[in-house]
């Protein structure tokens, strides 16, 4: 059974002078223990698509599954919270909260907290190559690579089954990119996480299980790669 499933997924974004139709009848099933590479031009739908799939948002027709079960009939503040974990090219990160306690506070959400949380926290910062030196740093004391960083280590740290990242290394240079992609693999093809990223990066196209291209909002087509077959 797959964990993620779309069955004639369509978005639409209306406003007073158009409709564009931004994804449109998209069928697919993902797998745990892959990495899935969502590749094709801006404004081909690829962001669109991963909001749908990590129910930001809800498709106007067809149905996103997670473990057979329609995001439409579901809390999604709690599949948001427990389930999957985004990673964002914009960070999101919380302004008022510094380093440690930004990695930490997914881990709170779930009712995780004190000593558990911060050590937690601390694994997952290391484990994206920063140091302690961070730990009480605010956002806007880092560099745009390091709250890139900082975003990716939140997201780990929640130990969720599913990870969705829009181009999560954007803002990197290639040794902490290759430090990110062999992180997500590793998670992906160890522990058994299902990761999903939006990419131009031909590296991560590249490594990728299965390279998914949109084209105009609709799926164009699949690679499998060595490893996905």
């Amino acid at each position: 059974m797959p964990i993620l499933k779309l069955e004639g997924v369509t978005y639409r974004y209306k406003n007073k002078y158009q409709s564009v139709e931004a994804v449109k009848n998209v069928n697919y099933e993902f797998e745990r223990g892959k990495v899935y590479a969502i590749v094709g031009k801006s404004g081909s739908g690829k962001t669109t698509l991963l909001s749908l799939m990590a129910g930001l948002a809800l498709p106007g027709e067809g149905q996103v599954y997670y473990n057979g079960r329609s995001t439409k009939d579901m809390d999604r503040d709690r599949y948001r919270r427990d389930e999957v974990a985004v990673i964002y090219q914009t960070f999101n990160l919380f302004p008022m909260l510094n380093v440690l306690e930004n990695v930490m506070y997914p881990l709170q959400l779930r009712g995780i907290g004190g000593q558990q949380a911060k050590e937690r926290a601390k694994e997952m910062i290391a484990a994206v190559g920063l140091t302690d030196v961070v730990y009480r740093r605010y956002p806007a004391m880092l560099s745009g690579g390091e709250r890139q960083r900082v975003a990716i280590a939140r997201a780990l740290a929640a130990d969720v089954k599913i990870i969705f990242a829009d181009e999560p290394t954007g803002n990197l240079d290639v040794e902490n990119s290759d430090r990110v992609i062999d992180l997500l693999f590793d998670l992906c093809h160890k522990r058994g996480y299902c990761v999903i990223v939006v990419t131009h990066d031909p590296d991560i196209a590249g490594k990728a299980d299965v390279v998914i291209r949109m084209q105009d909002g609709c799926l164009a087509g699949e690679t499998l790669n060595r490893n996905g077959q």
